[in-house]
């Protein structure tokens, strides 16, 4: 005799069945980007990695502008999508920026503080918001996680005049207050739904590709 359980078992999609959803598939462009980044922190070819962190950004901003533009998605797509962002968003907007502080501080164990009070700041963050949501009809409570990122890649724009020795606390600096304003009750806009933020982010993101690209050579 078949229960309802194992019915209900039958009838779920599978896993991979939720890959061919495009916005899950821009998603996943993002955290291709974002591992390329944390891939380059480790070399300490931090131009590089700042390439992959602006473009998971832009990758994290298409993928709900095509969501919302996409007709026909279920509730199931819309629930799972939302979790993989959140799920992406931790490894992009926290774990990320924690490595480049550590790799830029060479793994000084004075950083690690540092590195946990980003990640820490970015997991209660992403708590808060996937039980409140937004705070009004486009208001965020707190910085959202996104411009984290978006700041850190202009704020490294200025490494090289700057110097390693007095860039280091700069980064220190930077990121212990983008953690602080992540958690704080400030209330900021929601960016990365205006079709045209998308596009000013995407002259942004091809600016700071050419800046970083040219520096590399």
């Amino acid at each position: 005799m078949t229960t309802a359980r194992e019915v209900d078992q039958a009838l779920q999609p599978s896993i991979l069945s939720f890959v061919r959803d495009v916005p899950n598939l821009c998603s996943l462009a993002g955290l291709a980007c974002t591992v390329s980044a944390i891939y380059f922190c480790f070399l300490g070819n931090f131009y590089a990695a700042m390439i992959g962190m602006i473009w998971a950004v832009a990758f994290d901003w298409a993928d709900g502008l095509i969501a919302r533009r996409m007709k026909g998605r279920t509730g199931n797509d819309q629930i799972f999508g939302a979790q993989l962002d959140v799920l992406i968003d931790i490894v992009s907007y926290g774990v990320t920026p924690a490595i480049l502080l550590l790799s830029y501080g060479r793994f000084d164990p004075m950083f690690l503080p540092g590195a946990f009070i980003l990640l820490a700041a970015a997991a209660i963050r992403l708590s808060y918001f996937s039980t409140f949501g937004l705070s009004g009809s486009a208001e965020y409570t707190g910085l959202a996680l996104d411009n984290n990122s978006i700041l850190l890649v202009f704020v490294f724009a200025f490494e090289s005049l700057l110097g390693g020795e007095v860039f280091l606390p700069v980064l220190y600096a930077v990121c212990l207050a983008l953690a602080a304003l992540n958690v704080s009750p400030i209330k900021t806009p929601k960016l990365s739904g205006n079709p045209i933020n998308v596009k000013i982010l995407a002259l942004y993101t091809l600016g700071t590709t050419a800046l970083y690209g040219w520096k590399l050579m």
